[in-house]
């Protein structure tokens, strides 16, 4: 049986893990890094690349969510970030079309339209099937397509 999870996952990331007993919130998105002028919201496999973007020299500071969780969505996060930074980009693996980041920014025209200086960005697969392993990494976001896409949120 295959791993439902992205085999990028393995070993890509090293982080240290408390001795004692914790609980990561359910519901409870997490802000990955602090930004003023554009949110990246993303989870999964996904939130690497965005730290990484967002290390890149560029124009403005870059506010990273971790959703953690897609139900339940933790929208008062997601909404307060983009209120503040007035742009957002959802970065996620999966084809751009019908899924979770269709809906992260519906809710946020819904609820911040009036606060966004530029329109919502989606960074994702494409909407073909999933390649094979050779052209993954085409398929996937990468950290120079999330780049390109903050500098054309900040230049609107």
């Amino acid at each position: 049986m295959e791993s439902v999870l992205p085999k990028k996952l393995y070993r890509a990331i090293r982080e240290e893990v408390p001795d004692s007993d914790y609980t990561v919130p359910i519901g409870k998105a997490k802000i990955r890094r602090a930004g003023d002028d554009v949110t990246l919201i993303t989870w999964g496999s996904m939130v690497r690349p965005c730290l990484e973007a967002a290390e890149k020299p560029n124009d403005g500071s870059i506010e990273v969510i971790d959703v953690r969780t897609i139900s339940p969505l933790d929208s008062s996060t997601i909404l307060t970030s983009v209120k503040k930074t007035g742009r957002a980009i959802i970065v996620h693996e999966a084809a751009r079309s019908f899924g979770v980041g269709a809906e992260i920014s519906a809710r946020i025209n819904e609820k911040e339209l009036l606060s966004l200086e530029a329109p919502v960005l989606r960074v994702t697969g494409y909407d073909v099937p999933t390649p094979y392993p050779k052209l993954e990494d085409y398929f996937l976001p990468s950290v120079d397509r999330i780049y390109k896409a903050v500098q054309q949120v900040l230049s609107f």
